[in-house]
């Protein structure tokens, strides 16, 4: 028996020292005092507090730490609370923060937060058993999944364009020949949208450590988020719809700037270009063969054995020369800079570095180093003041050449061996902090001091800034592109849906290197690419070293002059494509919309048939299909819409059969779009003419759109030099009218051509301009032109439309029929 005792004695006593070693759920407990100051209360409770911060009425921030609060410092959020109307209520139970917008109910025993409607329905509440707690350091929010909750959004991940069911890993990560699975990608932004009960929400958490968003998988009970490390720390945004959501996002972590509009054309890149004459040759066969293009690229071999800020001397002996050179074909140039410096006691660069004490560094002092392109790297600091000020000083060697185009790479930080140390230490713009928490903003900061640097040595120009990797917030400075994708049918359209998830959370300049990364697309492949390419909002072909030559012409000369066409489409849209991207300065919506945007409760929108289709600004829908297929399933969501090759009407709320052979995306204009156009140039340093070529298509509902127009390249715009007008559009009153401009600049168009889609001579009979009677005319036009015309074939065959055409005038003009 005493034997027996001893037996079970020992085994209950390793028992406990096992289950002693398993970290317990440590949650938030009761609350004990509440303070409030302004519009800031915080809940003390049995194992930490809780702060809410009101910033708006419809923007909420929670903040939770089992300790004091931290400094509050972050690299996303630009905005600041706003003075607002807030009611509170006090119980025992329950403490109530009611704004115009939203009422957030919290309870006591234990502290749990639901976010309600004003008429009282749930949009989003805390697991009523877990809420906010920690396993060791990591903290986790459970949110209760409501029925049929969908999750949009989430920035750069695989998958569906619902989440739900599935979780996503934020960890910056150099994933070359990723696919639809991958969790880990090149850039982290923490913010979703909830959809459930035709309600909508966001959620930002603003924690740049590692993260897991959770949106039910594995589970039917929750959804969360964690955080690796520090504290929880998440706003809760709550609109009507998604488009505002996104705006209210934007308005917290800022909007993209308006990009130099030379961006906005075509963009050749390979790895590589060299030497010289090979870059040169390339960019005059583009003039030579009439393919529109405004820039093209330099990646590394330009380098002095990749050593950043230098020239190898024999590939590239003249940069400012061939700069100039380039200058006369009309083309910008943009070169490639990596965050490594080269260790290398003759290198200026580096010996600035080390004297100025720039680099990361290990906790003993001594600086970080680790293997890249060059070799042994040195890396700087992004996080401190004066290390951004230095790199911008380097970026000025590029701008005093005349480049204007800085493509920011490798910066997740991507070393050889793939683990960079969480100990380092990092300045923190003087908060301090160790790599853990600073790897996913790394390469925010990184393209946020080229562009600074830029923008400061540019001479008023505006710079064009190009990242693969980024944080909340990265769209203040640079657009981003979806890193080493891969030449495959399946990698085109999850490009899509990445893009159009980049535009959910915010981003509006991205784009995807068309044609595929690594391997050598089809000629179907690369010719549907180029299709889908001109209808994003930026417009860049790269490859991968050692892949074939993937220039237009490298196809043959039917995928040559598929390619022209619409590369050359995409500059006649160029007013109607700038303007959008004048919106989304302003409000945040994405060029690149998914339909998620405005039909978010069509359920037919998250099928994986449809799932990929997006609207390229306000009016144009793009189906993009796989170049194998000659028929596609296509989704119309309500409304009217017109086939915009041949104007031919359909019906929304229903699935179509279109046709989509090899020089044929799936194109539809939504009735009642006013697109204004340009005539086809080649560059957009060339003159447009005088002419703006406004299309309005016949439809039902009121609509309006805002058209503007600047110099596109200096900041002169800020200060008032800038011309904008609003267009509306009454089926009703049979009117188009044309608001009184704003702005001191000088539109370039002088006249105004006014085409008409979907109207029958009859309707417009008696068409007047302020009054006056004006001829409308039946035309023929074509929207894919082409200087090399092998056949009428296919949807490039022209089309009949109503025009009439009358001068422009800074002054209202109403058109009525």
């Amino acid at each position: 028996m005493r034997r027996l005792y001893f037996f079970v004695m020992s085994l209950s006593l390793l028992l406990s020292s096992v289950s002693a070693q398993v970290p317990a759920n440590s949650p938030l407990g009761n609350v004990e005092k509440v303070t409030a100051n302004h519009a800031t209360y915080t809940f003390f409770t049995t194992n930490g507090k809780a702060q809410v911060i009101v910033y708006s009425p419809n923007v909420i921030r929670i903040r939770i730490d089992k300790q004091n609060f931290a400094p509050d410092f972050s690299y996303a959020v630009v905005a600041n609370p706003v003075s607002c109307a807030v009611k509170t209520t006090n119980s025992a139970d329950t403490y109530t923060i009611a704004t115009d917008s939203l009422t957030l109910r919290i309870t006591k025993k234990p502290l749990r937060f639901t976010f309600l409607t004003k008429d009282g329905k749930i949009i989003n509440a805390d697991d009523p058993a877990f809420g906010t707690s920690w396993l060791g350091e990591e903290v986790t929010t459970y949110k209760t999944l409501q029925k049929g909750e969908r999750f949009i959004g989430l920035g750069e991940h695989g998958g569906n364009l619902d989440r739900a069911g599935t979780a996503c890993v934020n960890y910056n990560t150099d994933n070359p020949g990723y696919d639809n699975s991958s969790d880990r990608m090149y850039s982290t932004i923490p913010f979703y949208i909830g959809l459930h009960d035709k309600l909508a929400y966001g959620i930002f958490m603003d924690n740049s450590s590692r993260s897991l968003f959770n949106f039910g998988a594995g589970n039917n009970r929750f959804s969360s988020f964690t955080a690796d490390c520090g504290e929880m720390n998440y706003y809760f945004i709550y609109n009507a719809t998604v488009r505002n959501i996104i705006t209210s996002y934007t308005w917290l972590t800022g909007r993209t700037p308006l990009p130099p509009i030379w961006s906005l054309g075509f963009q050749q890149c390979r790895w590589s270009y060299f030497p010289e004459a090979d870059l040169l040759s390339t960019a005059a066969k583009f003039r030579e063969r009439h393919i529109p293009i405004d820039m093209i690229y330099l990646d590394i071999h330009y380098m002095d054995k990749y050593k950043i800020f230098t020239w190898d001397p024999q590939r590239f002996p003249d940069p400012k020369q061939m700069v100039d050179n380039l200058k006369k074909m009309a083309m910008h140039l943009a070169v490639i800079i990596d965050p490594g410096v080269k260790i290398s006691d003759h290198y200026p660069v580096y010996q600035q570095g080390l004297d100025s004490a720039l680099f990361i560094k290990y906790p003993d002092g001594t600086n970080y180093a680790g293997q890249v392109w060059p070799g042994w790297c040195n890396f700087p600091d992004f996080t401190m003041p004066k290390t951004r000020a230095w790199w911008g000083r380097w970026v000025k060697t590029y701008a005093d050449l005349g480049i204007t185009g800085f493509w920011n790479d490798m910066n997740e930080i991507a070393v050889w061996g793939k683990e960079v140390p969480d100990l380092l230490n990092l300045n923190w713009d003087g908060h301090h902090t160790t790599y853990r928490q600073a790897k996913n903003v790394y390469g925010f900061q990184m393209a946020r001091s080229t562009y600074e640097g830029a923008k400061k040595y540019m001479n008023g120009e505006r710079p064009f800034v190009l990242t693969r990797s980024g944080y909340s917030g990265l769209q203040r400075y640079s657009a981003i592109w979806t890193g080493d994708n891969q030449a495959k049918e399946d990698h085109m359209l999850l490009g899509v849906r990445l893009i159009n998830s980049l535009g959910l959370s915010g981003v509006t300049f991205a784009g995807m290197d068309i044609g595929g990364f690594s391997g050598n697309p089809t000629q179907s492949l690369y010719t549907r690419w180029m299709e889908i390419g001109a209808f994003l909002p930026m417009y860049r072909a790269h490859t991968s070293y050692g892949t074939n030559r993937e220039e237009p012409w490298d196809f043959g000369e039917i995928s040559e002059d598929i390619a022209r066409r619409y590369i050359g489409f995409r500059y006649q849209l160029l007013p109607y494509i700038y303007s959008n991207f004048y919106e989304s300065s302003q409000d945040g919506l994405p060029v690149a919309r998914s339909l998620a945007i405005d039909y978010a409760n069509d359920s037919t929108i998250y099928e994986v048939d449809y799932q990929q289709e997006y609207l390229f600004g306000p009016s144009i829908l793009v189906a993009p299909t796989k170049s194998t297929d000659a028929l596609t399933k296509v989704y119309l969501p309500k409304g009217q819409w017109y086939d915009l090759f041949n104007d031919k009407p359909y019906a929304g709320n229903q699935s179509i059969i279109a046709e989509s052979g090899l020089n044929q995306l799936p194109l539809y204009v939504k009735a009642g779009s006013i697109i204004p156009m340009q005539k086809l140039v080649e560059s957009t340093a060339y003159s447009s003419g005088d002419t703006l070529f406004v299309h309005l298509w016949a439809g039902t509902e009121k609509n309006q759109y805002q058209y503007y127009e600047d110099d596109g390249t200096t900041y002169h715009y800020q200060n008032g030099n800038f011309y904008k007008r609003m267009i509306q559009y009454d089926p009703q009153n049979a009117t188009l009218a044309f608001d009184k401009k704003e702005g001191s600049f000088a539109t370039k168009y002088h006249v105004i051509t006014l085409v008409l889609h979907g109207f029958t001579p009859d309707e417009v009979k008696g068409l007047t301009v302020n009054g006056n009677a004006e001829s409308v005319s039946k035309e023929q036009i074509r929207f894919f032109t082409s200087h090399f015309i092998f056949a009428d074939y296919g949807p490039f065959d022209t089309k009949n439309v109503l025009t009439t055409s009358f001068p422009n005038s800074d002054n209202e003009i109403t058109v009525h029929w």
